[in-house]
């Protein structure tokens, strides 16, 4: 007998074309998801969680986690983090920011809204890179997802 393992799949909220490529690359040179999609401001990550408008016939299921930007166009990713965990289906899915502030107004805030972790972005490619493959090898191969 064989079970099939659920497809693990990433919510990459981020609006900045760059860090977007580079997170993808990252995570599929060490296979750390199954499926990475990508939306590019608040108000989309919204519509894919709760599966509106272009996202109404997704699969229903919830991502093993929520990689999100602070700073972005439409509703910043601190409005996201609030909806998120204040709504009992969505509120155990692991969020972390990725995020250039290394504000502590910023952190401060994300950690009392219920974030999981921060991170702030690195500034050379290398260490970006390696940040991106150290959270996506945590939350998508070691962590195990809340039951659905």
């Amino acid at each position: 007998m064989t079970t099939t393992e659920p497809l693990k799949s990433i919510l990459l909220v981020e609006d900045d074309l760059q860090d977007v490529q580079l997170m993808l690359a990252a995570l599929e040179q060490h296979h750390l998801a199954d499926h990475v999609f990508v939306v590019h401001d608040g108000a989309e990550a919204l519509d894919y969680l709760y599966y509106r408008g272009e996202y109404k016939n997704r699969t229903r299921s919830n991502p093993v986690l929520v990689l999100l930007d602070l700073k972005m166009p439409k509703m910043n990713g601190l409005e996201v983090l609030k909806i998120i965990k204040a709504d009992e289906r969505l509120k155990a899915v692991p969020v972390v920011v990725l995020s250039s502030s290394r504000e502590t107004a910023d952190l401060a805030e994300c950690y009392r809204h219920g974030v999981n972790g921060y991170v702030v972005k690195a500034m050379d490619y290398q260490g970006f890179m390696t940040s991106v493959r150290q959270i996506g090898a945590f939350w998508g191969k070691l962590n195990e997802p809340p039951p659905a």
